[in-house]
């Protein structure tokens, strides 16, 4: 196996902050989070059939964002707001996934991460593009197309 490539469509939401509503109860703070992140470990269950891998990998990302309808038309624009979610919470969650989705055996296996979020292109639908590599492949620079 050279890589694990996962494509998943829908709305990326980033990993939230637990919220204690009593008696034990913990909800993620960011509505559709939970959601977000059981699409993917879906996906990724679909898209890769062999065993978690167990062994270093670099894990390289690209979640695509719904521009608001305020963003420019004639121009591309950044999701650089609250809004958005942060790049690093967008990481935490897609981990989870690729862990809940039996892609790689646990997250403390990434030792490389690449992400970026951007506005989807017109006529492009929102989602995320995630691509697992073993530390082993000699082509780690290659890009996710």
């Amino acid at each position: 196996m050279t890589a694990v490539r996962i494509i998943v469509s829908g709305d990326p939401k980033p990993k939230g902050s637990l919220k204690h509503i009593g008696r034990g109860r913990l909800v993620e703070q960011v509505a559709g989070s939970g959601t977000w992140r059981q699409r993917v470990a879906w996906a990724a269950r679909q898209q890769h059939s062999g065993p978690p891998i167990a062994e270093p990998v670099a894990v390289t990302f690209v979640v695509c964002i719904t521009p608001p309808k305020s963003a420019p038309k004639r121009r591309i624009t950044w999701p650089a707001t609250r809004s958005s979610g942060d790049i690093d919470k967008h990481a935490r969650n897609l981990l989870d996934a690729l862990v809940d989705g039996r892609v790689i055996a646990d997250d403390s296996r990434v030792v490389e991460i690449r992400g970026r979020k951007r506005h989807c292109l017109p006529g492009e639908s929102s989602g995320a593009v995630i691509l697992v590599r073993r530390m082993s492949d000699p082509n780690l620079t290659g890009d996710l197309s």
